[in-house]
């Protein structure tokens, strides 16, 4: 009987979500990990309030993850109570930004407890008048874009909070319902059942309506295919002081916000995306800290993984796991001019955008989650020598939220790197400012503080660059309308 109980609290992990799980390792711990800097102090009751009430109703932050052979599962903790992952702590005396960086660096070099469910959450008391929270969540629970979503929904649009429980239905994210094996069986076999009919209807629907619909499948067959061995035969990246041996500790940084309105007149002026002007800055940080240390950069540029979401932006957060695949960006870090390395990376993002190497990536990670674990361990070392760094764009919440009736001033989230990559750079959008922040293996060679500030630098070098080219095209079309008035 006991056993039907257990058996019955436990739900089999998805093969992507067990991809991520299994790239745990010394030198990268596979967190997600979030800075919340607060205006006011917190209700530390409050809080766990607030947490039992939404971020608790998702069952996998109460199940911890156990492996029986070659199988794992989500399985509910049975000595479960929020008060082991939810701790306090302060900073000593005036400390300030560099000290709670130190502890943040400290923290995201540890691994979590994989005795328990996989999240911790420190309130960090006595911060810059208010106070700060670091979370940390393994990745197997879920992918940035989710758990970003999930952490904000802890949060208000006013000051005083309105409790509300958010509804988690389906299950990954819950235990398996009673019954018995042979119903489980039969239940997954019709589900396959009708969603193998609904195809075959949906392809003869298609069939009917579009003749040409067949070539259009197989065309599409062939980009997969061609994406596929692109992604296969896309050389190492070169050595250079970005990949070293890695030591497993960790340095974080994140850099005073950025004006997300002076980010969009940018990529106005140039005809581009706010995300092309983003990693334009990034390329251009990168450069300046070749240049700052003598080292040549490499002349095909160097490579970034960049999450892809999968997920509908706009599906509710009902469920949690991994949705999304990476695509591999190439950064010209060698081009001088910003404006010409702007031109190569919009290019480069618009071929990506027509490619299908997120969901190549997607399938790469359910298929090595099915697999041994050297397999996926050689796989994915593989995938990792293509990047010498992880690179994120999140959107948040355009206007300012708040927590248990504290106001958020600044948020700032990193998704882990793995295999050998030792370098996460994030960028985060919230309240009208873009966040800008980095972790980086001590064995690199790379200051923090000092890439935030190429970071700005390079931000600012671009914004000058694309206003004088604004103010030559307006000249210019000023020019031929005086001129079309005179012949006129």
């Amino acid at each position: 009987m006991a056993q039907a109980q257990t058996l019955a609290r436990r739900t089999p992990m998805s093969s992507v979500d067990r991809s991520w799980f299994r790239m745990e390792s010394p030198e990268n711990p596979m967190m997600i990990s979030a800075v919340l800097i607060f205006e006011q102090p917190l209700s530390v009751s409050q809080l766990k309030r607030t947490l039992d009430e939404r971020f608790l109703t998702f069952r996998r932050f109460q199940q911890r993850v156990i492996q029986q052979g070659d199988r794992t599962y989500w399985q509910d903790d049975p000595l479960f109570h929020i008060d082991n992952h939810v701790h306090r702590i302060a900073l000593a005396g005036d400390a300030g930004k560099r000290e709670l960086q130190a502890l943040v660096s400290d923290m995201n070099s540890t691994a979590l407890d994989f005795r328990r469910p996989l999240w911790q959450i420190h309130y960090i008391d006595q911060y810059d008048g208010g106070c700060a929270l670091l979370v940390r969540i393994h990745h197997c629970i879920a992918d940035g874009i989710s758990l970003v979503r999930v952490l904000l929904s802890l949060t208000d649009k006013q000051a005083e909070p309105t409790l509300r429980k958010i509804r988690s239905a389906g299950a990954p994210g819950l235990p398996a319902r009673p019954g018995s094996v042979v119903s489980r069986y039969a239940r997954r076999l019709f589900e396959t059942g009708q969603t193998a009919r609904e195809q075959a209807s949906l392809f003869m629907k298609s069939l009917r309506s579009e003749p040409g619909y067949p070539m259009k499948l197989a065309s599409t067959a062939g980009s997969v295919s061609l994406d596929l061995l692109k992604l296969s035969l896309a050389p190492a990246e070169p050595k250079t002081c970005l990949n070293p041996a890695l030591s497993g500790r960790k340095q974080v940084a994140w850099a005073d916000p950025l004006s997300l309105a002076e980010v969009k007149v940018c990529a106005r002026a140039l005809k581009g995306t706010a995300n092309d002007v983003l990693l334009c800055a990034a390329a251009g940080a990168i450069q300046k800290h070749f240049n700052n240390t003598g080292e040549i950069p490499p002349e095909c540029g160097i490579r970034v993984a960049v999450p892809f979401n999968l997920r509908p932006l706009n599906q509710p957060i009902d469920t949690l796991g991994n949705q999304f695949g990476l695509v591999l960006v190439s950064l010209p870090v060698e081009v001088v001019n910003p404006i010409m390395r702007f031109r190569q990376i919009q290019d480069n993002m618009n071929r990506l955008k027509r490619s299908y190497q997120a969901q190549v990536t997607y399938s790469l990670l359910d298929l090595f989650g099915r697999g041994p674990d050297v397999l996926e361990r050689r796989a994915l070392s593989l995938l990792s020598e293509k990047a010498s760094a992880v690179l994120t764009n999140v959107p948040g919440p355009k206007e300012h939220v708040y927590l248990a009736g504290a106001k958020l001033k600044q948020p700032m989230f990193w998704v882990p790197q793995n295999g050998n990559i030792g370098i996460g750079m994030s960028i985060f959008s919230y309240a009208g400012t873009v966040q800008f922040g980095i972790t980086i293996d001590r064995s690199i060679s790379v200051d923090p503080e000092a890439a935030m500030e190429y970071f700005r630098d390079s931000f600012t070098e671009l914004y000058t660059h694309a206003l004088e080219k604004q103010d030559q095209v307006d000249q210019l079309s000023e020019d031929q309308t005086a001129k079309a008035l005179e012949v006129g």
